[in-house]
């Protein structure tokens, strides 16, 4: 039995906000299944990103997040900054691997790594 990567869910406070936030900012189309309360942003060939509204956003740190890989580190970065992400923190394991911590409009946490 193999387990295929269908779909990486949010919970949120705003999921049709947060879901045309990472459409722009990770591409794909909105599906609003549950306006207000389950939204999908779908592309093909890739999981589907979930966002699903809950009363409270989970506190603390996140325990799972989303990398990502870009051929312009830092364009990419001022380009999510510009849509309304936050830089955290950044990071490396020597010159060879950098990243950068962001932080979405709802303070979920994504990285980015590249040239």
């Amino acid at each position: 039995m193999t387990l295929t990567v269908e779909m990486i869910t949010f919970d949120c406070v705003d999921p049709d906000a947060l879901a045309a936030w990472w459409a722009r900012a990770a591409g794909g189309d909105v599906n609003a299944v549950a306006p207000g309360e389950f939204v999908m942003v779908t592309s093909e060939g890739r999981p589907a990103l979930g966002f699903q509204r809950v009363p409270d956003p989970t506190p603390g740190k996140n325990k799972v997040h989303l990398d990502f890989h870009a051929a312009d580190k830092e364009a990419e970065v001022a380009r999510l900054v510009d849509l309304g992400a936050r830089e955290t923190a950044r990071n490396s394991f020597g010159p060879e691997f950098d990243w950068v911590v962001m932080a979405d409009p709802e303070g979920n946490a994504f990285c980015v790594a590249g040239s």
